[in-house]
């Protein structure tokens, strides 16, 4: 099979001190700054259609969230001169890394028990919340759970997000709508009081033309392992298990010193959390 793959050499990224955002990596962890005296490539694996986090921009450069991490935590770990990211398809990424085509892959790996035998993770370094969006004038009353009685709310049926409600909040029977737009859609009509879904798209939806700035988030976020998985981790080889924990080192100082917040303010202008 013929693919299509994009590398670069990564360089240094800045960082500064910005408003207080969400973390969930623990700042109170102390680690020690780790030696990787053999390592002669840290190669990032990742995709390109997942924007914010990877994706091509309009002049075909690999860009995104997830790029820009990589940077920050190669100049933490004082490596920039080593640091690479090569951009393969989603499928091809856990083949890619096992066969020591990179040493990380950043792009989203499901971490479940099998996962686990093969790979070794760093520490969750971003949750995907689920959020209730509404019309702005028509705030849900908190706490929520306390307040739906009488309101429909849509979810996309079949849906992590439909199962996660139903958990959440047994006393009400959601609207499961085939497609999501449709749903949103019968929002802004007034159809439905609330959708329940990923706050990440949402936050996106929330300022796109379709939107029409008809609506906010209301209440949570709402957060589940069980539901939405355990978030956004660096895989590497379960032989690198040292450099996962080198990662995580980095992960925290790019926290303490207010990388993290920075990158978040840069990509997520509306906030999913």
């Amino acid at each position: 099979m013929f693919v299509t793959t994009l590398l670069l050499t990564i360089g240094s990224v800045a960082g500064a001190q910005e408003p207080a955002l969400p973390s969930f990596i623990d700042q109170k962890q102390r680690l020690t700054a780790p030696e990787l005296p053999n390592l002669t490539r840290l190669r990032f694996l990742t995709a390109t259609d997942y924007p914010p986090f990877n994706f091509l921009d309009q002049r075909g450069r690999l860009v995104g969230f997830n790029v820009d991490l990589t940077r920050a935590l190669c100049e933490e770990l004082d490596i920039l001169r080593l640091c690479q990211v090569e951009a393969v398809p989603f499928s091809d990424l856990e083949e890619a890394l096992a066969s020591g085509r990179g040493e990380a892959v950043i792009a989203g790996l499901a971490i479940s028990p099998q996962s686990r035998n093969q790979f070794a993770f760093t520490q969750s370094y971003l949750r995907f919340p689920a959020r209730f969006v509404t019309l702005k004038e028509a705030a849900l009353q908190t706490p929520v759970a306390e307040n739906l009685g009488g309101k429909t709310v849509g979810v996309l049926q079949g849906s992590a997000h439909e199962a996660m409600f139903r958990a959440f909040f047994p006393d009400v029977e959601p609207r499961a709508f085939p497609d999501r737009n449709a749903a949103l859609d019968a929002l802004k009509e007034g159809e439905i009081d609330a959708y329940f879904g990923d706050g990440v798209s949402l936050s996106f939806w929330l300022e796109s033309d379709r939107a029409e700035g008809c609506c906010a988030f209301s209440d949570g976020p709402f957060l589940s392992d069980q539901y939405l998985g355990e978030g956004l981790s660096i895989a590497v080889a379960a032989k690198d298990a040292r450099l996962a924990r080198a990662l995580d080192y980095a992960l925290v100082q790019t926290v303490e010193k207010g990388i993290f917040s920075e990158l978040l303010l840069r990509y997520f202008p509306v906030s999913p959390w």
